[in-house]
Protein backbone atom coordinates (compact mmCIF):
# COMPACT_ATOMS: atom_id res chain seq x y z
CA UNK A 1 0.00 0.00 0.00
CA UNK A 2 2.93 2.16 0.84
CA UNK A 3 4.54 1.80 -2.72
CA UNK A 4 1.00 2.21 -4.24
CA UNK A 5 0.67 5.40 -2.64
CA UNK A 6 4.30 6.75 -3.54
CA UNK A 7 4.08 6.14 -6.76
CA UNK A 8 0.42 7.86 -6.68
CA UNK A 9 2.20 10.86 -5.43
CA UNK A 10 4.96 11.07 -8.09
CA UNK A 11 2.39 10.54 -10.57
CA UNK A 12 0.60 13.71 -9.05
CA UNK A 13 4.08 15.50 -9.17
CA UNK A 14 5.06 14.73 -12.90
CA UNK A 15 1.24 15.55 -14.11
CA UNK A 16 1.69 18.77 -12.74
CA UNK A 17 5.15 19.62 -13.34
CA UNK A 18 3.62 18.46 -17.25
CA UNK A 19 0.61 20.91 -17.06
CA UNK A 20 3.13 23.55 -15.99
CA UNK A 21 5.01 23.07 -18.80
CA UNK A 22 2.28 23.34 -20.84
CA UNK A 23 0.47 26.24 -19.99
CA UNK A 24 3.97 28.03 -19.97
CA UNK A 25 4.30 26.74 -23.76
CA UNK A 26 1.14 27.46 -24.65
CA UNK A 27 1.64 31.07 -23.20
CA UNK A 28 4.67 31.56 -24.96
CA UNK A 29 3.50 30.94 -28.24
CA UNK A 30 0.11 32.65 -27.59
CA UNK A 31 2.64 36.05 -27.20
CA UNK A 32 4.86 35.41 -29.93
CA UNK A 33 2.34 34.99 -32.24
CA UNK A 34 0.97 38.36 -31.59
CA UNK A 35 4.16 39.87 -31.33
CA UNK A 36 4.99 38.54 -34.56
CA UNK A 37 2.06 39.41 -36.33
CA UNK A 38 1.32 42.41 -38.55
CA UNK A 39 -2.28 41.49 -39.32
CA UNK A 40 -2.57 42.54 -34.64
CA UNK A 41 -1.16 45.62 -35.43
CA UNK A 42 -2.43 46.74 -38.76
CA UNK A 43 -5.78 46.95 -38.43
CA UNK A 44 -5.08 49.86 -35.87
CA UNK A 45 -2.62 51.41 -37.78
CA UNK A 46 -4.77 51.46 -40.72
CA UNK A 47 -7.63 52.90 -39.08
CA UNK A 48 -5.15 55.49 -37.32
CA UNK A 49 -3.96 56.68 -40.66
CA UNK A 50 -7.08 56.52 -42.34
CA UNK A 51 -8.27 59.15 -39.82
CA UNK A 52 -5.04 61.12 -40.05
CA UNK A 53 -5.63 61.27 -44.32
CA UNK A 54 -8.77 62.39 -43.72
CA UNK A 55 -7.87 65.41 -41.30
CA UNK A 56 -5.27 66.21 -43.76
CA UNK A 57 -8.23 66.21 -46.91
CA UNK A 58 -10.70 68.18 -44.38
CA UNK A 59 -7.66 70.80 -43.91
CA UNK A 60 -7.00 71.01 -47.38
CA UNK A 61 -10.63 71.60 -48.69
CA UNK A 62 -11.41 73.96 -45.66
CA UNK A 63 -8.58 75.90 -46.99
CA UNK A 64 -6.48 75.65 -43.54
CA UNK A 65 -3.01 75.00 -45.26
CA UNK A 66 -1.43 75.60 -41.99
CA UNK A 67 -3.20 72.62 -40.81
CA UNK A 68 -2.72 70.32 -43.62
CA UNK A 69 1.28 71.26 -43.74
CA UNK A 70 1.45 69.82 -39.99
CA UNK A 71 0.13 66.33 -41.52
CA UNK A 72 3.85 65.83 -43.74
CA UNK A 73 6.78 64.23 -42.00
CA UNK A 74 9.03 65.70 -40.31
CA UNK A 75 11.56 65.12 -43.01
CA UNK A 76 9.80 66.58 -45.59
CA UNK A 77 8.55 70.21 -43.56
CA UNK A 78 13.00 70.41 -43.18
CA UNK A 79 12.68 70.12 -47.24
CA UNK A 80 9.59 72.66 -47.80
CA UNK A 81 8.90 75.79 -45.46
CA UNK A 82 4.94 76.06 -44.89
CA UNK A 83 5.02 78.99 -46.94
CA UNK A 84 6.70 77.23 -49.73
CA UNK A 85 3.94 74.81 -49.42
CA UNK A 86 0.87 77.35 -49.55
CA UNK A 87 1.74 78.85 -52.03
CA UNK A 88 1.57 76.18 -54.08
CA UNK A 89 -1.98 75.24 -53.39
CA UNK A 90 -5.06 76.84 -54.73
CA UNK A 91 -7.47 78.30 -51.69
CA UNK A 92 -11.22 76.45 -52.66
CA UNK A 93 -10.11 74.71 -55.71
CA UNK A 94 -11.22 70.72 -54.11
CA UNK A 95 -14.75 70.50 -52.69
CA UNK A 96 -14.59 67.38 -50.77
CA UNK A 97 -12.48 64.53 -50.21
CA UNK A 98 -13.08 61.15 -48.81
CA UNK A 99 -10.37 58.42 -48.09
CA UNK A 100 -11.03 54.95 -49.61
CA UNK A 101 -8.91 52.51 -48.70
CA UNK A 102 -5.81 52.28 -46.64
CA UNK A 103 -3.17 49.48 -46.91
CA UNK A 104 0.06 49.07 -44.94
CA UNK A 105 2.68 46.65 -46.38
CA UNK A 106 4.74 47.04 -43.28
CA UNK A 107 3.86 48.41 -39.33
CA UNK A 108 6.11 51.63 -40.84
CA UNK A 109 4.32 52.36 -44.18
CA UNK A 110 0.58 52.58 -45.07
CA UNK A 111 -0.62 53.63 -49.03
CA UNK A 112 -3.94 55.74 -49.12
CA UNK A 113 -6.18 55.82 -51.69
CA UNK A 114 -8.57 58.92 -51.61
CA UNK A 115 -11.50 60.55 -53.60
CA UNK A 116 -11.31 63.70 -54.17
CA UNK A 117 -13.94 66.55 -55.95
CA UNK A 118 -13.24 69.90 -57.31
CA UNK A 119 -14.38 72.21 -59.50
CA UNK A 120 -12.65 72.53 -63.03
CA UNK A 121 -13.42 75.00 -65.79
CA UNK A 122 -17.10 75.28 -63.81
CA UNK A 123 -17.41 71.45 -63.83
CA UNK A 124 -17.88 68.93 -61.01
CA UNK A 125 -14.85 66.10 -60.84
CA UNK A 126 -14.02 63.44 -59.16
CA UNK A 127 -10.63 62.23 -59.17
CA UNK A 128 -8.56 59.15 -57.46
CA UNK A 129 -5.03 59.72 -55.17
CA UNK A 130 -2.85 57.63 -54.08
CA UNK A 131 -0.82 58.43 -50.95
CA UNK A 132 1.98 57.66 -49.21
CA UNK A 133 2.00 57.64 -45.13
CA UNK A 134 5.12 56.49 -43.24
CA UNK A 135 5.31 56.26 -39.10
CA UNK A 136 8.16 57.80 -37.18
CA UNK A 137 8.56 58.72 -33.97
CA UNK A 138 5.55 56.82 -32.55
CA UNK A 139 3.04 59.05 -35.21
CA UNK A 140 1.90 58.51 -38.96
CA UNK A 141 2.73 61.51 -41.61
CA UNK A 142 2.24 62.36 -45.17
CA UNK A 143 5.26 62.14 -47.43
CA UNK A 144 5.23 64.69 -49.94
Amino acid sequence: MHNLSLNSVRFGVMFRQSMQVSVAALVALAIAGCAGSDSMRRPGDQETVAARAQERWDALVKGDFAAAYGYISPPGRALVPQDAYASGLKRGFWTGAKVQNVQCSSSEACEVDVVIDYQHNGLKMQSPLREKWVKQNSNWWFVL
